[in-house]
């Protein structure tokens, strides 16, 4: 299993930490943020694959702010995918 930490830039949160086995994300921790909103994101994209994910959460924005926490999952899961 990879496991790992993104530091988020523009959103509440200040980093993910992230656990992919067999392109599959198992579990995600976002620090900081709107915790119902982050432990939702977290819940849903749990079982997903990692290109799934990116698909779904790419682009989303936090009201004015032209990135979210799931903006960020999303970046932080395409750098995940260029480091392999």
């Amino acid at each position: 299993m990879d496991e790992f930490t993104y530091r988020t830039q523009g959103v509440c949160s200040s980093s993910i930490d992230i656990a992919i086995e067999n392109g599959v994300i198992r579990q995600v921790r976002y620090h900081g943020g709107c915790s119902g909103n982050t432990q939702g994101v977290a819940a849903l994209v749990a079982g997903m694959t990692v290109q799934e994910a990116i698909d779904r959460l790419s682009g989303i924005r936090c009201g004015f702010k032209p990135t979210s926490c799931p903006d960020q999952l999303a970046r932080a899961l395409r750098a995940y995918l260029a480091a392999q």
